[in-house]
């Protein structure tokens, strides 16, 4: 059976709304205009949201910038700042808070470098807690970070990896970084989430592995993506559904869409399995242009983690 592939709380909520033609019962939503961007706060509050979602419980945070593609420094900086002021909101810490920062992906692919690339790039300040305290100012709290990498490299579960560092450090909360999987290419590489429901790593790619979250990890666990990929089934599949709705509309002869119009979603997947084989499901797409907006967009999500978790360098 097709299944639309995504993993943005708004676009799960797009897609209930078009088959039901109604809001999610369980679930609040708060839309915000922020200049050239849009803010969506998605609240799944209850078993029923979470159900008809197929999320679960918490809060989603979708920052839309459609401006990120151009890499304008001014832009940029603002999108910074809106990812500051959402994570402050989730996050509820103290002064004195340590907070690991995870990069998940796999370094050597673009489209899934996202999470070591802003590692790469993060103020982390633990070491300097530990052995030097007397260098640094009011207005820091102790950072540490880690990109782990991939079961393919290491043969280590993600998971477990993250799970020692955690015993052993013992954290106040989880900030995880990672790319996710999009059904429209316009949000590809444009859109930010953030949720305090964790993540499972490896999702953008299709590798589902443990997930990392509260229960896992037994503290808060923050989850930031940037959709990098889009499933190649699920744009044939609205490359054949804008066919058939310009057909219509254009007029002449019905029988020039019909048969397209009739077949069922099982039957367009048949259809789009043939295309594909041998990928079927393994195959994503991704703008060609993605080592340029990976460190781009890296950059804002490393400054905007630093404002928030170091008061000290909000206006640096």
């Amino acid at each position: 059976m097709f299944s639309v592939r995504t993993d943005l709380a708004i676009e799960a909520r797009e897609l209930y709304k078009e088959g039901s033609g109604q809001e999610v019962p369980g679930v609040e939503v708060e839309e915000i205009n922020a200049g050239d961007a849009k803010v969506t706060r998605v609240y799944v509050f209850n078993e029923t949201g979470s159900r008809n979602m197929g999320k679960p419980i918490g809060h989603y945070i979708t920052i839309e910038a459609p401006g990120l593609v151009d890499n304008a420094p001014k832009y940029n900086e603002g999108i910074s700042k809106l990812l500051t002021v959402e994570l402050q909101n989730l996050l509820k810490l103290s002064q004195n808070s340590t907070i690991l920062i995870v990069g998940l992906g796999n370094w050597n692919v673009t489209a899934d470098s996202l999470g070591p690339k802003v590692v790469s790039r993060v103020q982390v300040t633990r070491q300097i807690f530990q052995y030097a305290p007397n260098e640094i100012g009011p207005g820091y709290r102790p950072v540490c970070a880690i990109a782990p990498g991939v079961l393919g490299i290491t043969g280590i579960e993600t998971s477990d990896i993250i799970k020692g560092i955690v015993d052993r450090i013992k954290p106040d909360a989880v900030i995880a970084i990672d790319a996710l999987a999009s059904r429209k290419l316009t949000r590809v590489n444009t859109t930010i989430q953030i949720t305090d429901t964790g993540i499972n790593p490896g999702s953008g790619l299709g590798n589902y592995r443990n997930p990392l979250n509260y229960q896992a990890l037994g503290m808060p666990v923050i989850a930031i993506g940037v959709p990098t990929v889009v499933d190649a089934a699920t744009v044939a599949r609205d490359a054949i559904q804008m066919l058939i709705e310009s057909m219509k509309k254009r007029g002449g002869n019905s029988s020039d869409y019909q048969f397209l119009d009739n077949l069922n979603e099982d039957q367009k997947y048949s259809m789009i399995r043939e295309v594909l084989m041998p990928f079927e499901a393994n195959l994503v797409v991704t703008p060609k242009e993605s080592d340029e907006l990976m460190d781009s967009i890296s950059g804002i999500i490393s400054k905007g983690l630093d404002s928030a978790l170091h008061p000290a360098m909000a206006n640096i």
